[in-house]
């Protein structure tokens, strides 16, 4: 029997616990050593892999097929086993893929967790265990490798730290070449006691590391030495957001002239101009993520810019929908288009295709995904009827498939 099935899924009643992220990459050609990032958006089918906090009915990495050209989703069956892959990343030659390990301790180092190292089968979509080193801090949560493929870099959210990893030919894990210890807090003293870093990104350039520090209210920006793997502080070193906003989450624009932090504490999107000579983030503009009839608990969770870079959304946690945002293309401002239910409860990550046509939404306390799909000329999302039905899944990650 094949590992991926196709099948359709109705709405189902939500239940349990979970919780998801989206992001998209592509696999295409003979060997992945042939594939051409450039062709990701015409390409018509994807495997979707599919990140998971491991418990009783969750066991590690899952996969699914994406028909672009239908949006028709496949069910998602088990493509490795480990512990809390709570989120993803594939590798620019599309023949590995790598997790943060969201666990307590690793190799009897206390509150230390893990980065997983994998070999993609591409016709299967099954993944192969190649090794495991340590994130340096607790509580991982986010990842990213460089365009060089030579980089890992990591972030721990109970940690508050960052650490780069260097990446194998074999595409193992090393040891680390840069760690770097956050210090400081903010006004939330429930949730910002001290540095969480929640998210790492690096620009176009591969020049600059990014790292959104919820404990500490600012976007710390780093230089990248991509031939020694370390990281050192730029000027200016970071830029603020609002007090007790705590930024989670950063998408750059695809013209690399803005940037876009979504503020989790708070229930806000900032906007910021980007200066990608001196690494600068200069705010543009600030403003909620909620209808303003709402006034019950909320917190964000994940930011995207559409590929056409005409749209921007952003995931409520409470509210329980997405926002959808237009962005002046001079000037890098929002202007609100939607807000959208996600169909369950608590989404906490969401992604968009490469195609640009389809999103999925995770939904975090009801053990689905939700496809939508996207009206290119306004932004605006209509759900497919399509539910997949995934314990606790947390990201969810694409890759073009023969």
């Amino acid at each position: 029997m094949p590992l991926l099935l196709p099948v359709r899924m109705n709405v189902f009643p939500t239940v349990g616990t979970l919780c998801v992220g989206l992001l998209a990459l592509l696999f295409i050609g003979v060997t992945a050593l042939d594939a051409q990032p450039s062709r990701a958006a015409t390409a018509s089918q994807f495997l979707v892999y599919i990140g998971t906090y491991t418990g009783t009915k969750s066991h590690g990495i899952y996969v699914m097929r994406l028909n672009a050209s239908t949006g028709e989703l496949t069910r998602p069956q088990l493509a490795a086993e480990t512990a809390h892959p709570t989120f993803l990343a594939i590798h620019p030659n599309q023949r590995f893929l790598y997790a943060a390990n969201e666990i307590g301790q690793f190799a009897n180092r206390k509150n230390n967790g893990a980065v997983s190292a994998f070999a993609i089968d591409p016709q299967t979509g099954k993944l192969t265990m190649l090794n495991q080193e340590s994130s340096g801090g607790g509580g991982p949560c986010h990842l990213v490798v460089d365009q060089t493929g030579k980089y890992l870099l990591v972030a721990n959210y109970g940690g508050g730290s960052v650490e780069v990893l260097p990446v194998g030919e074999d595409g193992k894990v090393g040891q680390p070449t840069a760690f770097i210890q956050h210090r400081g807090s903010s006004v939330n003293r429930q949730r910002q006691e001290g540095p969480h870093a929640h998210g790492i990104c690096l620009d176009a350039a591969n020049r600059l590391a990014f790292v959104a520090d919820l404990g500490l209210d600012r976007v710390l920006a780093y230089r990248l030495d991509a031939d020694r793997g370390t990281l050192t502080a730029n000027e200016p070193p970071f830029a603020s957001v609002k007090a007790g906003a705590g930024p989670r989450h950063l998408a750059f624009h695809p013209n690399s002239r803005f940037a876009f932090v979504i503020n989790e504490l708070d229930s806000t999107i900032t906007a910021f101009a980007y200066d990608a000579r001196r690494g600068a983030l200069t705010e543009v503009q600030t403003l909620p993520t909620l209808p303003g009839q709402f006034h019950g608990e909320n917190t964000t969770a994940e930011v995207a810019v559409h590929p056409s870079g005409k749209f921007l959304y952003g995931s409520n946690r409470g509210h329980d929908s997405l926002a959808v945002f237009a962005i002046d293309p001079d000037k890098g401002a929002l202007k609100l288009v939607e807000h959208v239910s996600t169909q369950g409860k608590s989404p906490r990550n969401f992604g968009i295709d490469p195609t640009g046509q389809w999103l999925l939404a995770a939904n975090q306390s009801s053990d689905n995904v939700v496809a939508f799909r996207i009206n290119p000329r306004t932004g605006r999302l209509t759900a497919t009827g399509q539910v997949l039905e995934v314990a606790a899944p947390v990201c969810v990650t694409f890759l073009a498939a023969k």
